[in-house]
């Protein structure tokens, strides 16, 4: 079934241009030439609006409003001229799932549209969502990137074969094993994993095979190995490059007949259950070097590669908003300046590295909008930044107050509110910095 698009504009032939565009694209697509002909449709049956904003009587902002309120997980593209930053900013506040300027190329809204539409769909699957408002196990994120490793692990969700899923540290692996098993039909088995790296080497095969009493010492009774316990589920090996190549064979052979015999016992349990590994290291170069067997690789059917966090920057914002509500620092807000240095930033530790920075700065920050003289030393030290130099503190926090004045058109409560200081405090600073309306207008 075709997804339907919904294009409202004033300007009958543009709104006929990009309905002709996404049909090419094999997209059913109707169009309004006001926002109060849209209101007036079911849009519930819409996969997907696009909205000019600039229209006469009611507006595309307006009419997103509207949209939000009667149909929130309808994903909406505003349309906006060049130059209209502030229209901009302000459609996305209201729920706007992306935007595009005019003029635009046929390519570029192709591109917007099919990566909502692959978002939604993978929503629908609960790969992706409101973590924080689910127990299962969900990603943060919608950049290129992001869909595609979604779209890959909803393709192998459901497979009995084995996979290997490598990546940097702190891109979320575990996650993604955690991904695959709820998205297949063994989400209501178990889900069990062991990390080969945190236990020692004499015991792991112990964990995974399980003995009988009396097999060593201290076996004073009888032990089910992690593999059985899972059995019509998954199990998942983290750190899988570091278990020796004896027990790589071991599991080798396992992997080949399904069979599992406990340490000391003779019996043989058939085990049917999906292997999930995951390696921060690269294999193939373990291979090279003899600490990992290629026939084991070759058991791995499928082989995934979980995106660093330099690859998908564009969802910093989202992943700095969801760890911000996940935490209940919900009037904590990121400065224009601190995030474009979170953006410069390589970040070798990946979304790990990002939980932890955030956690350290809302600790150590004594205001409720963060700013870079507030990040830790290697974000202001230039990172990647070789030309940037962060003013003193007052003079950020002067910039910050002028900026605010200025948006609330000298509000003073308005602003007071925002930055997270009484009225008090903020005239005290007025009066401090020399910030009057009628010197600096």
């Amino acid at each position: 079934m075709r997804n339907r698009i919904l294009v409202i504009d004033d300007d009958l032939v543009a709104c006929e241009v990009l309905q002709e565009t996404l049909i090419r694209a094999q997209y059913d697509v109707d169009i309004c030439t006001s926002a109060k002909e849209a209101l007036g449709k079911d849009l519930s049956s819409y996969n997907l609006l696009i909205s000019d904003i600039r229209m006469p009587e009611a507006d595309g902002l307006n009419l997103l409003h509207q949209v939000q309120k009667q149909w929130p997980e309808l994903p909406v593209i505003m349309v906006t001229a060049y130059g209209s930053l502030e229209t901009t900013m302000e459609s996305l506040r209201l729920g706007a799932s992306d935007y595009i300027s005019k003029p635009f190329s046929p390519e570029a809204i192709r591109l917007k549209v099919k990566k909502l539409l692959d978002v939604k769909d993978l929503q629908q699957k609960r790969l992706i969502g409101n973590p924080e408002n689910s127990e299962e196990p969900q990603f943060v994120g919608s950049s290129a990137a992001m869909v595609e490793f979604y779209k890959q692990l909803a393709r192998v969700a459901d497979a009995w074969d084995s996979v290997l899923i490598e990546g940097e540290s702190g891109t979320g692996k575990e996650l993604a094993a955690r991904a695959l098993h709820h998205l297949s039909t063994r989400r209501g088995k178990p889900f069990v994993a062991l990390n080969c790296g945190a236990i020692p080497e004499n015991l792991l095969e112990s964990e995974l095979f399980g003995y009988e009493k009396g097999a060593f010492t201290g076996a004073d009774k009888s032990h089910e190995g992690l593999l059985a316990s899972a059995q019509e589920g998954t199990f998942f090996l983290d750190e899988i490059t570091e278990m020796s190549t004896a027990l790589q064979a071991k599991l080798l052979r396992f992997m080949q007949s399904r069979e599992v015999r406990r340490l000391g016992g003779h019996d043989v349990k058939h085990v049917v259950v999906r292997v999930v590994a995951a390696a921060n290291r690269d294999v193939d170069d373990q291979i090279k070097n003899g600490r990992f067997r290629s026939d084991l690789l070759y058991r791995f059917v499928v082989r995934l590669h979980t995106p660093s966090l330099r690859q998908h920057k564009e969802d910093l914002p989202q992943l700095v908003e969801y760890f911000l509500k996940k935490w209940g620092y919900t009037s904590i807000h990121i400065s224009d300046e601190a995030m474009e240095c979170m953006m410069a930033y390589e970040w070798p530790g990946n979304v790990r590295e990002l939980e932890n920075v955030l956690r350290q700065t809302l600790l150590m920050s004594p205001f409720s909008i963060i700013f870079p003289e507030n990040l830790p030393e290697r974000f202001r030290a230039g990172g990647n930044r070789e030309q940037s130099q962060f003013k003193p503190l007052e003079e950020a926090e002067k910039k910050q107050i002028l900026r605010m004045l200025k948006t609330t058109s000298w509000n003073q409560t308005r602003t007071s509110q925002l930055l997270g200081i009484d009225r008090k405090t903020l005239r005290v600073k007025i009066q401090r910095y020399g910030l009057h309306k009628d010197k600096l207008l």
